[in-house]
């Protein structure tokens, strides 16, 4: 009876923290880290199997969270594709590069590692939030410069998202709103990169028989339900509100994570 109830407890809090982590997502970008944190911290998978069998959900959180916002216009730019063909052809590259890396990460550095991306994480948002950047910002300048520091940016996330399995969307969106891109393109955008970004650091962990398609399964249907919760709740509640409240949760779950 007890190993049933913890069972449940275990299902419980794992479709919590991913119907969260969906929520994440589709609000103010960094989402999956909740997920990689939970699978990390409630699992006995290697850090392989967690980068591998998170990377596998985002892959759908990237579809369905495009979809979104597509049809809420944040797409229909010429700016915004081409800011997510850059980043996803770089990122592509990256997440590759991480995937190899990850094979070669312990797990006890694995959670180290994590745990200071978290915290990172929440220093960027909040730097955005209390120094902040100019409309426009660095992205504001040549055709030239705009697609080099896209291209430096797409890669840099596909390398932590390859070997943390944080999915692109938890880099990307501080990073390209911090060069000055608006907060919802800079979501949208980071949706489409998610996409390739995870399809193959998916299949490089899946190569190596690292991705748990039950567990990915559970985590992944209420992750879905949670993007577009966040999309429809990115479009009517404050951004400002709710990156605040995360970049502080992120903050929480690092300090855990790193134990």
């Amino acid at each position: 009876m007890a190993l049933v109830s913890s069972s449940i407890l275990f299902f419980i809090a794992l479709g919590s923290v991913a119907l969260v982590a969906g929520i994440g997502i589709t609000t103010v970008g960094p989402g999956g880290v909740f997920v990689t944190a939970a699978l990390h911290g409630l699992t006995d998978l290697s850090s392989a199997s967690v980068a591998g069998t998170a990377s596998a959900t985002f892959v759908a959180t990237g579809l369905v969270g495009s979809s979104a916002y597509a049809r809420s216009g944040e797409l229909s730019a010429g700016p915004a594709w081409e800011a997510a063909v850059v980043l996803s052809v770089t990122g592509t590259v990256g997440a590759l590069l991480g995937t190899r890396l990850n094979v070669l990460t312990g797990d006890e550095l694995f959670g180290t590692l994590l745990s200071a991306f978290l915290i990172g994480t929440a220093g960027l948002i909040a730097y955005r939030e209390w120094v902040g950047i100019e409309p426009g910002g660095l992205l504001g300048g040549s055709a030239f410069s705009r697609r080099v520091l896209l291209g430096g940016t797409g890669g840099a996330v596909g390398v932590m998202g390859g070997l943390l399995g944080v999915g692109g969307p938890v880099v990307a969106v501080p990073a390209l709103v911090g060069l000055g891109m608006p907060m919802l393109r800079a979501i949208a955008v980071a949706q489409v990169q998610s996409i390739f970004l995870s399809l193959f650091a998916a299949i490089g962990y899946g190569i190596v028989g690292a991705v748990d398609p039950a567990l990915a399964l559970l985590v992944g249907l209420p992750q879905l339900a949670g993007v577009l919760l966040g999309w429809r709740l990115a479009h009517r509640v404050p951004a400002q509100q709710l990156r605040i409240v995360l970049a502080g949760t992120l903050v929480v779950v690092g300090g855990i994570t790193a134990f």
